[in-house]
């Protein structure tokens, strides 16, 4: 037995760190190069997505179909391509030279050729008890995917910066009345997304207000208990909630190694997924800011898959 044996190190080509319609999808490229990836999960298997109840705006599924579905039928080709997925996440990195070495919650260890980071990110929520009880049931944190579900309804937006007034003015194409809820006087968004969110006709900005309960029943939200600057309470019907109020990227990982920019996401070369270390590829929600959808992510992953088997190629 030689000395890497004993130290219980597994070799791959290629390492996806995460899940979801990114690490999933990127399973599935570079199985069909026949990379023999081996992924890790990470923390909530499928992602973000397996959260969502309904999905409508995937193509091929004119009739919607559930996150966690999606993510299982996705995770299924990947396994039927031959990828290797595994419960558990990476705890530690070492990204100063190839092949890279990346040790698991479990305490095994292996180098990689090629790495994909695949980690998401994770929506900030307000904290609250009834937010969790509500959460899939009227309370979400993406409006361009749930937004369509609440046409013609009373919904209300956490938060007061560009993310907020973009989701707020979104909503207000769809739904009757739209209530932003600022915990400040003033909005942080820009002084056009101010403009346009002050000037829609059924767009309410509750200023100084912070919500202390989410209420609902069995069929899910049904009003915002709030609270004004002086301690007052306020009711206002609702049967959606949705918190934006930021998104934290899932790079503590790779914050030593990576180039991230001010947000802390993974900064990418140009058109490509190449990170700033070579043979370090990233896709999906860790490295995109603005946009945040599953078939973007699944594109990402694609790109990603494609980035590294070239790479490989050139490295022979």
């Amino acid at each position: 037995m030689n000395i890497e044996q004993s130290m219980n190190i597994e070799h791959v080509k290629c390492l996806i760190v995460g899940s979801g319609p990114a690490g999933y999808t990127a399973a599935i490229y570079t199985s069909r190069a026949n990379l023999h990836p081996v992924v890790y999960e990470g923390f909530v298997p499928g992602g973000q997505l397996t959260m969502t109840t309904d999905v409508e705006n995937f193509p091929g599924y004119p009739d919607g179909i559930s996150g966690a579905a999606m993510m299982e039928a996705i995770r299924s080709q990947a396994l039927r391509f031959g990828a290797d997925i595994r419960p558990g996440l990476a705890v530690q990195v070492d990204l100063s030279k190839r092949p890279f070495t990346v040790t698991t919650d479990g305490g095994h260890v292996l180098e990689a050729e090629a790495l994909i980071a695949a980690t998401g990110a994770t929506a900030k929520y307000l904290g609250l008890a009834s937010e969790a009880e509500y959460m899939g049931q009227g309370v979400s944190a993406c409006a361009t995917c749930d937004g369509f579900f609440y046409r013609k309804q009373d919904v209300a937006v956490v938060g007061g910066g560009d993310t907020a007034c973009e989701d707020a003015l979104y909503l207000a194409g769809l739904c009757r009345k739209v209530y932003m809820v600022v915990r400040r006087n003033v909005l942080r968004a820009s002084k056009t997304m101010q403009k346009r969110v002050l000037e829609a006709p059924n767009i309410e900005v509750l200023w100084e207000h912070q919500t202390r309960e989410v209420l609902g029943d069995a069929g899910g939200v049904n009003g915002l208990l709030l609270v004004g600057a002086g301690g007052e309470e306020r009711t206002v019907a609702v049967t959606g909630l949705f918190v934006a109020i930021g998104h934290h990227p899932n790079t503590e990982l790779f914050k030593k190694w990576l180039t991230l920019d001010e947000q802390g996401y993974i900064v990418t070369k140009g058109k490509s997924t190449a990170t700033s270390v070579e043979g370090v590829f990233a896709c999906g929600d860790v490295q995109d800011p603005a946009y945040r959808q599953a078939i973007t992510a699944a594109g990402s992953g694609c790109m990603a898959a494609i980035d590294a088997e070239r790479f490989l190629m050139e490295k022979g």
